[in-house]
């Protein structure tokens, strides 16, 4: 097979400041950019993250209802210790969700209001 995952694309009011975020929170570095878009992704290479400016962006709800806006999807990122990353995120200008559905994950809305999880895997 030849098609391969490349990079997860987000809208945003201001990609460059969701694009900040996320270089902080996963320690990538910035492969591209332009005035409206930014590209990061780790320094040894894999899966990137894009960023685009929408100045029309309205932040999905989380946990929606009927008639919100919807989050389109949602990163899922392992941590070692939920309690320090959750004080690091927090730190970084996440905001903690008030809906928490589970007791070993914790949910987080970025600087646009992307829902997105901290889980700490079993040990293997």
């Amino acid at each position: 097979m030849s098609a391969r995952l490349s990079t997860v694309a987000f809208e945003a009011k201001d990609a460059h400041v969701l694009a900040d975020f996320y270089q902080r929170l996963l320690g990538y570095v910035v492969r591209a950019q332009e005035p409206d878009w930014v590209l990061i992704g780790p320094p040894g290479g894999g899966t990137a993250l894009s960023f685009q400016t929408e100045r029309t962006y309205v932040p999905p709800v989380w946990p929606s209802a009927p008639g919100d806006q919807r989050a389109m999807l949602h990163l899922d990122i392992e941590v070692d210790d939920l309690p320090a990353e959750t004080a690091r995120v927090l730190a970084e200008g996440a905001r903690l969700a008030a809906y928490q559905p589970q007791e070993d994950v914790r949910v987080f809305l970025d600087p646009a209001g992307h829902p997105f999880c901290l889980w700490v895997g079993s040990a293997q």
